[in-house]
């Protein structure tokens, strides 16, 4: 039987959106007695027209446009519309999922001859851009951080293209939400631990334990100076729901 531990958890920060509808976090709740609160550490703001100018793209200069997100195509549009720029019906979309995809449909009259999607997984997604290299210039809209492996792979495979940074991340204000009151808190990127240390410079961590999904997370938390409690996923678990569910149990 495990050891009982001193500082039992009986509230957790998930520094996430709250999920719509029912969630795992929901079942742990109810298992374990424990009060689970959801707060985005990290916002997406869009760049503004006169930031885009900066960049001197026009985006009827490409034929190709490169989607990983929704995020990414909702700022495309707006920067289109305020640039008063219609994209012609000859331009291709190429999107990491059909979920991603079929969103478009949001934007523009859906051809399905004109878009094309992977999987959903990165490999995939490389299959399909080499599939179709020479289709013409690429746009790849992109965030100002966690860009993922794509530039680096349309240059090592010599595609004509172009990045163009439409939106930023930034750390949410905190300041009016004490998170020293919680006994776990998750993280799921680096700029969510970025995000904690920005609102709170001379945060200390002491008994509050911390979960981290996804290696560069877990390093972000060490390079903090913070104790890493929880790493997923693991050989034990997958999810962060099923790390954090396991780990009340093991505390007793």
């Amino acid at each position: 039987m495990a050891k009982k531990s001193k500082n039992p958890i009986r509230s957790i920060l998930v520094s996430q959106p709250k999920p719509q509808g029912r969630s795992p976090y929901d079942a742990i709740s109810k298992k374990h007695k424990v009060a689970i609160d959801f707060m985005p550490f990290i916002e997406v703001e869009g760049v503004s027209l006169k930031e885009f100018r900066k960049a001197r793209i026009n985006p009827n200069h490409f034929s190709c446009v490169i989607f990983m997100s929704r995020n990414a195509m909702d700022h495309f549009f707006r920067i289109c519309a305020d640039l008063r720029v219609t994209m012609s019906q000859e331009t291709k979309y190429f999107c990491k999922s059909e979920a991603i995809a079929l969103y478009l449909q949001k934007h523009i009259q859906y051809r399905k001859r004109k878009v094309f999607y992977g999987d959903g997984t990165i490999k995939s997604f490389k299959e399909l851009l080499l599939k179709y290299k020479k289709s013409g210039k690429i746009l790849f809209i992109c965030s100002d951080k966690n860009k993922g492996s794509i530039p680096a792979f349309l240059t090592e495979n010599e595609f004509e293209f172009k990045e163009a940074v439409l939106f930023k991340t930034v750390p949410t204000d905190l300041s009016d939400f004490d998170v020293s009151t919680f006994d776990l808190m998750a993280f799921f990127s680096p700029y969510g631990v970025q995000s904690l240390l920005h609102n709170f410079p001379k945060y200390k961590q002491k008994v509050t334990r911390i979960a981290a999904f996804g290696p560069q997370t877990c390093q972000a938390v060490k390079d903090a100076g913070m104790r890493l409690d929880l790493q997923v996923p693991s050989k034990e678990y997958r999810s962060m729901s099923e790390a954090i569910s396991r780990y009340i149990e093991n505390q007793g």
